[in-house]
Parts: C-alpha cells; sequence; structure tokens
C-alpha cells in the first residue's frame, strides 16, 4: 500500500531498526554540557563521530493536513528518541545529536496507521577503548580498589594490585596514599590506562579495568 503525502511517496513499513555506519573517532575538547544526558563536564576525552540510520515514527494524527511541519515533527520525535537510548556496544555511549542530514520518504504501517520516516542524522557518542589513556572521577572506595567515573561510564573498576606504591587507608574516610602523600580518594581525579572493557547488554553499560601502571598515571 503506498499513497502521496505533499508530493512525498508514503508506502507501507512493519519494522524499525537502528544501526550504524561510518563511524570516526576524534578528539573533543573543552567543557560539554550534553542536552537530553545528565550534565558531564569533561576536559578532555576520546569520542566518535557517527552516522545513524533510524527510523522515526509519527502518528497519523500528528501529521500537519498541509505537509509543512513534517521536518519539525520528525526532528521531535527524533531528539525524544534519541534521549531515551541509553548505548550500544558498537558506539558506545549516545551522547549528543549534531544535525538531521535526510529524511527518507515516509511509509505507513498498516496494522497502526503510524508513519514512519527513514532519517539519517550525525551524532557524537562516548567509548573507551583498551589501551587508550583518559581520566576519571573517584566515586567509590573499598580496600580492594576504587570506583572512578569516566564521562557516563561509572563503572570503571582500578584493582589495589593495579596502583603500584599505593597502600590503604581505612581510617575516616577510606583512601590510597603513596610514599609522596600522593592520595586517591572519593573526589580525586585520576589518569589512568583503560586495561579492557566489557559490554553488559541487559544493562546496557559498559565495565571497565584500569591501570597506574605506566608513565605519567595516577592522580593530579
Amino acid at each position: 500500500m503506498s499513497f502521496r503525502y505533499r508530493g512525498q511517496l508514503v508506502d507501507t513499513l512493519e519494522s524499525e531498526e537502528l544501526c550504524v555506519c561510518s563511524p570516526d573517532r576524534f578528539i573533543v575538547a573543552s567543557n560539554l554540557v550534553f542536552p537530553g544526558k545528565s550534565s558531564y563536564r569533561l576536559e578532555k576525552k576520546m569520542f566518535i563521530k557517527v552516522k545513524l540510520p533510524w527510523n522515526v515514527i509519527i502518528p497519523a494524527e500528528a501529521m500537519d493536513p498541509n505537509g509543512h511541519m513534517i521536518q519539525t515533527a520528525v526532528l521531535t520525535r527524533l531528539l525524544d528518541a534519541f534521549a531515551s537510548k541509553k548505548a550500544t556496544k558498537d558506539v558506545g555511549y549516545f551522547i549528543a545529536l549534531k544535525s538531521l542530514e535526510e529524511i527518507g520518504e515516509g511509509r505507513i504501517r498498516e496494522t497502526t496507521g503510524e508513519i514512519v520516516f527513514p532519517v539519517v542524522f550525525s551524532g557524537i557518542t562516548f567509548k573507551m577503548f583498551k589501551g587508550e589513556i583518559v581520566r576519571g572521577v573517584v566515586h567509590k572506595v573499598h580496600k580492594s580498589g576504587v570506583f572512578l567515573r569516566c564521562g557516563p561510564c561509572e563503572n570503571v573498576y582500578l584493582s589495589h594490585y593495579k596502583m603500584p606504591g599505593y597502600d590503604y587507608v581505612g581510617q575516616g574516610n577510606p583512601l590510597f596514599v603513596n610514599e609522596n602523600m600522593s592520595r586517591i580518594q572519593i573526589g580525586s581525579t585520576v589518569r589512568f590506562v583503560v586495561l579492557d572493557i566489557q559490554w553488559k547488554e541487559a544493562e546496557k553499560e559498559f565495565i571497565a579495568l584500569a591501570s597506574l601502571e605506566g608513565i605519567n598515571l595516577g592522580p593530579f
């Protein structure tokens, strides 16, 4: 089944998918605040610039009979859908939608009457990679190690076995300290190397292992 809506061919469509194409790693510097998410202020991190094809669903009753508001309706629905996504294994955490690149031909779902528009947009995602050096902020301290928050990822584990020269001090506010009185405690910003990273499908979350074994690593 198909029809033309203000000069635009509208066909049936019974499925929707999110897929990924053309990721390109690059560096974004400065303090960034990302709309639609919790605010993260990052000094310099590795991000991924992506172009994503997506299907945007518009209820038939929301369509402007004259077709003037198609782009606005599509963009509004796309922003809502993007904000509700957390992360995927391939591209990491969804951070910011930059621009709507293309709106394809609309198709109608026979079962619901909804109109589905395939779109392509550019955006920014965040993902750590094994072997890269990044920064994180300590938010939990245990005798066995600490947990750091790196951007939207809150599960970066730094074991005490990977903190050469640091000893645990449990009195008062627990912390790790070395002979130079350098401290790793809640609120400390730490430069570390990513040892490994794992994707947890059920939680839509990454877990990373960190190490301070290397040059210029540690709190600062």
